[in-house]
């Protein structure tokens, strides 16, 4: 596949990142992450730390929670949200198709750009979530297993709020996105992938230099050996909102996936249990 120099929304997302960078001052953090807050509706009463302990509005973003606010599902069997968000669409990948919005359709091909792997997924269940400013923005793992690494897809950064999903095709597998592995026992490769957007600072993944992906625009891949990650564990950040695609292979699942398009999930929430 080739992979074409920054587009559309290429000159903002840098704009955004240098202002998700610049530090703010100590005496204004406070009242101006309030304003965000209102303006967007987060709730920073969840946020780990006290609000002057974010230098950055980026920081803020990429904020942790405090301990007990997001429970994990305690059946080991229960597939969990893997971020916070609104589900932009839920189903299964009839041939390798996914929907990411009424009348527009993409391939597990063109978001995974590994055929093989792909393949194994086809039929499968999966689910979109759409992360807006006033989410929590980490992302961790739905299912425990082994990571088995991550793939970066340099792409355009074309927003991914679900206006723009409604108009624009294949928009999940044209912006620049991670792809991140992990191996289930019993279930088999499941993929998390982590979808740029217009304004995001930049993708934050565990152990790899994603932001100098970015400026290399080339394709990477990160392997990983003896890495394991539990049900629930911090797979990466966005620093602005997103997207994030769950697949899973088929046969999965005992049943159909818990959540319906235009439903709100939290981290941690059941969104199905495995067969």
């Amino acid at each position: 596949m080739e992979f074409r120099k920054p587009g559309p929304g290429a000159a903002y997302s840098a704009i955004a990142a240098q202002v998700a960078r610049a530090s703010v001052p100590a005496s204004l953090r406070v009242p101006a992450y309030r304003a965000f807050a209102r303006a967007t509706g987060a709730d920073l009463g969840e946020a780990e730390l006290d609000l002057r302990s974010y230098i950055s509005l980026g920081d803020l973003f990429a904020r942790r929670l405090r301990t007990g606010v997001r429970p994990i599902d305690p059946d080991p069997a229960a597939l969990v949200a893997p971020c916070d968000g609104v589900v932009a669409s839920a189903g299964v990948s009839e041939h390798g198709e996914l929907v990411q919005a009424k009348g527009h359709t993409y391939t597990l091909d063109e978001l995974l750009v590994d055929g093989e792997r792909a393949a194994q997924l086809r039929g499968g269940a999966y689910a979109t979530i759409y992360l807006s400013p006033r989410d929590y923005h980490r992302v961790h793992a739905p299912l425990a297993g082994r990571l088995l690494g991550y793939d970066y897809v340099p792409g355009a950064l074309w927003p991914v709020n679900p206006h723009v999903a409604a108009r624009r095709s294949r928009l999940f597998a044209r912006n620049e996105r991670v792809v991140i592995w992990i191996e289930v026992p019993r279930v088999g490769t499941i993929a998390v992938v982590m979808v740029g957007a217009s304004g995001v600072g930049n993708i934050e993944v565990a152990g790899a230099q994603s932001a100098r992906w970015r400026a290399a625009y080339e394709r990477r891949r990160v392997e990983l050996t003896d890495a394991r990650v539990e049900r629930g564990g911090e797979l990466g950040a966005f620093r602005l909102g997103s997207t994030v695609v769950l697949a899973l292979p088929p046969g999965a699942l005992a049943g159909e996936l818990a959540c319906a398009e235009g439903q709100v999930v939290r981290f941690g929430e059941r969104l199905g249990v495995l067969a």
